[in-house]
């Protein structure tokens, strides 16, 4: 029942609310929905949001076979590789005007692992060779520029010179390295590494998995920690649930696309014990809380952390057996068929509900981190897992 479902919610709500948003005159796709349902065709255009918008056709192509789908990564390819790929510095722009031009120059780790998720996942759709060609560039200028003798870096000028990482803090602190960061590039190597096959990104793959576990993992706690100063020491009293059970997955699929049983068995230690905390302190009325702050439980309900928790805690059930956990998931589907989306004419999903289940009218519902990639990766998890 969950995949029938997850498989309507995809094919005939998530994908259909995402075409109408296909910019013909200017390229790429609309960048501003607010809360109303009003679009902004003058606004802004995020290259997270056209990057993660190619990973979402791209992957639904794949598992669906729809043309259409196939159609419509080209349109954000196009407008990435033409538009948002600095040629002088390397690297992809953080932000760019409805009609291409660069609005923010920062090159960001973060922005530029998604690029290159995006770019390998277009290259197994559609074998077109200059996609995978843009993600080895990328990740070339990542490991050039991005990187010092400790881990990632965050934030940069157009140039690559370090400035605040204003982008990925949050919470009054201003971090020099943050797990998100960390988290994704796993994500984008893992993929990359799974269409390339390439030795020196499968080594960088390893490094990140070893910062992981060595240094942003609390072992005593069963958490990951969030923000660091530029030596990894960490920074604030965070703990953000849906990261940490987003994590859970997407490192269990690098390990299982590295192939290495010795790493398998031992980021399962670490995942289980990571999801067994997350049931046990997040989960509360059939959602999962946004996170902890010096002692503090944010309980807005955010529409990317119930995704990712359908999803952590599916392959929980799988990887471990324990019925908890599938129930869980189901759970959180069924807060996000009640509560997240949205059944207005022309909505999707709302960013956030409250604990009554109101949406957050503050929210809009397309902006530059606003997208169909987790809800989207949602459907196609569960359709792939059945």
């Amino acid at each position: 029942m969950l995949a029938r479902e997850a498989k309507n919610e995809l094919v005939n709500h998530i994908i259909p609310f995402w075409n109408k948003l296909e910019d013909k005159e200017n390229g790429g796709f609309y960048g501003f929905m607010d809360s109303d349902l009003k679009l902004d065709k003058n606004a802004d255009k995020g290259v997270i949001l056209h990057s993660r918008i190619l990973w979402f056709y791209s992957n639904c192509y794949l598992v669906l076979k729809d043309g259409e789908c196939l159609e419509k990564a080209r349109h954000a390819f196009e407008f990435l590789r033409d538009y948002c790929v600095d040629r002088e510095y390397g690297g992809v722009y953080w932000m760019m005007k409805a009609n291409g031009q660069v609005a923010d120059s920062m090159k960001h780790v973060y922005c530029n692992a998604f690029f290159i998720y995006a770019m390998s996942s277009y290259y197994d759709a559609s074998k077109n060779k200059e996609a995978l060609n843009l993600a080895m560039d990328v990740f070339r200028i990542i490991e050039e520029k991005g990187t010092d003798d400790v881990a990632y870096l965050e934030a940069m000028t157009r140039e690559w010179k370090l400035m605040e990482n204003d982008a990925l803090s949050e919470n009054g602190l201003m971090a020099d390295k943050t797990m998100n960061t960390t988290l994704h590039l796993i994500e984008a190597y893992t993929e990359l590494y799974r269409v390339s096959g390439d030795a020196h990104v499968l080594k960088r793959l390893k490094f990140l998995l070893d910062v992981t576990y060595d240094k942003i993992y609390d072992k005593e706690n069963s958490k990951l920690l969030v923000f660091f100063d530029k030596n990894l020491n960490e920074i604030g009293d965070i703990y953000s649930y849906g990261h940490d059970i987003e994590a859970t997955w997407l490192i269990d699929r690098a390990c299982e696309v590295i192939g290495d049983e010795k790493l398998i068995k031992k980021f399962a230690g670490m995942n289980s014990g990571i999801v067994e905390k997350i049931a046990d302190v997040a989960f509360e009325n059939g959602a999962l809380n946004n996170e902890v702050e010096h002692g503090v439980v944010n309980k807005w309900r955010i529409w990317w952390v119930q995704a990712e928790g359908v999803v952590g805690f599916l392959n929980a059930y799988q990887k471990y057996g324990n019925a908890r956990y599938l129930e869980i998931s189901h759970a959180l589907w069924e807060y996000i068929k009640n509560n997240i989306i949205d059944p207005r004419e022309g909505g999707e999903w709302y960013s956030q509900v409250d604990e009554q289940g109101n949406y957050a009218k503050f929210k809009p519902e397309v902006d530059p981190w606003k997208c169909p990639y987790h809800n989207g990766r949602m459907c196609l998890e569960v359709i792939k897992r059945s």
